[in-house]
């Protein structure tokens, strides 16, 4: 056949070669050669805030599950000589877990924190898990918003439950959790601040049996945060102390202690308060009173002219003419207790952080205790170092913005031989109290 070339050029072209990839240097190796991929994949931004996961993938966000990160490294700190007793031992601790509410409406926060750590799912399993490992007889908890979800987890490990949720828009409140093997729920008692125009914080009081002997009371508060409200801050411990002392004389004066996130910091007028049993108010800037506010302004009024309102009195002192605030309870605090690192305790012996976000580093929680009860050791918190190299908390490995506080506690000999007393005299005659304990547990 004759050659046709406009036939030819009907024909389709032959199939180009495939162009080969260019070769790069690899900056760490000079001399190596490399392939590099020709599409262009962005960096991904750990930082980034927190989004809605109705934004993501549903096959991603639903199939992604956090690696089981192993609980931060925490040393117990123990007293020098502490007459420790297995039995009467009691450890207790007090965790504030961020509520997830409150993780979703304040991302400003936590702009520094990846957005999977900040997730819920995430969250409560490291929250879970930390409560587990450290197998602390009592936890209380603040901000606790998914309570029926941590609740079911508590109950499979042998924990009974009370929970105090907070008035108003607010989802959160206070639970507390008890191993029913050894102590047993005597009496319950709670504190919404709403009915005394104290803000809608609340707090529980309860009565427990250790092991069929020994009683104590507990106390779990969550203070405001409110800087500028030290008089309502002032005014919630307060009631808190009273209604706790009150309870602990209806049985007899047994110990108390205190547990929770009070917002004030180891340098503030409210820790003093607490400290030393009283406070005049008439020297203090009530926007001061818990040590929060970042401002530059000083502590005594004779600097700032400060003035209180009537209100603001009655709210700190619990009377509009009285200016000195007072409560009835000698109260040491755990960790002050007992001398610790010095590179994660301040001048007060407190931790020098119990708490880490965008605008806050510093210590806000406490367990105090009364007389009849012994401190014998605490869970150290971390360095301060270690906490700034996170960036913020909560992290991949720490479930929220606070660090738990553990301490165990020892009932005293003279808190034993009262005991013992008690028990002699009620065999003899005094039958009638027992039928009022009775009654009471059973209410």
């Amino acid at each position: 056949m004759a050659y046709n070339p406009s036939r030819a050029r009907l024909s389709p072209p032959a199939p180009a070669a495939p162009r080969p990839r260019k070769r790069g240097r690899s900056p760490s190796a000079p001399g190596a050669a490399v392939w590099r991929a020709s599409a262009y994949v962005a960096p991904f931004d750990h930082r980034r805030r927190w989004q809605d996961p109705a934004g993501a993938s549903g096959r991603v966000w639903q199939g992604y599950h956090a690696p089981h990160a192993p609980v931060p490294y925490r040393r117990w700190i123990f007293a020098d000589e502490a007459s420790t007793s297995g039995s009467d031992a009691c450890t207790i601790m007090s965790y504030n877990i961020l509520a997830d509410n409150n993780a979703r409406n304040h991302p400003d926060l936590y702009l520094d924190v990846p957005w999977d750590a900040l997730r819920w799912d995430s969250r409560r399993r490291l929250i879970i898990h930390e409560i587990r490992h450290w197998d602390s007889d009592l936890v209380c908890l603040q901000e606790v918003d998914r309570f029926r979800e941590i609740a079911a987890e508590m109950k499979n490990k042998g924990y009974e439950c009370s929970f105090k949720g907070r008035t108003g828009d607010a989802k959160d409140g206070c639970a507390t959790f008890w191993k029913s093997e050894r102590l047993r729920l005597l009496e319950e008692d709670s504190i919404d601040f709403s009915e005394f125009n104290l803000r809608n914080n609340v707090a529980q009081v309860l009565v427990f049996e250790l092991n069929g002997t020994q009683k104590f009371v507990l106390g779990n508060i969550h203070v405001l945060f409110n800087p500028k409200r030290g008089d309502i801050k002032m005014g919630q411990i307060r009631m808190l102390l009273e209604r706790a002392n009150a309870l602990a004389g209806k049985w007899d004066g047994i110990p108390i202690v205190l547990a929770g996130d009070f917002n004030s910091t180891p340098e503030s007028a409210i820790y003093k308060f607490l400290s030393t049993m009283k406070l005049n108010v008439s020297l203090h800037d009530r926007r001061q009173l818990s040590g929060l506010d970042s401002s530059e302004f000083g502590l005594y009024c004779s600097l700032l002219n400060c003035e209180w309102s009537d209100e603001e009195v009655r709210n700190a002192t619990g009377s509009s003419n009285v200016m000195v605030a007072r409560h009835p309870l000698k109260l040491s605090s755990s960790y002050a207790m007992l001398k610790g690192n010095s590179s994660n305790r301040g001048h007060h012996g407190e931790p020098l952080a119990t708490s880490y976000h965008k605008r806050f580093l510093g210590t806000v929680d406490y367990l105090w205790y009364t007389t009849g009860l012994e401190c014998s050791r605490v869970l150290d918190t971390l360095p301060v170092d270690a906490l700034r190299r996170t960036r913020g908390l909560p992290t991949r490995e720490m479930g929220s913005d606070h660090l738990p506080i553990v301490a165990e506690f020892i009932f005293s000999e003279q808190t034993r031989d009262a005991s013992e007393q008690e028990d002699e005299s009620a065999g003899e005659a005094i039958t009638s109290k027992h039928i009022y304990f009775s009654s009471d547990s059973d209410s």
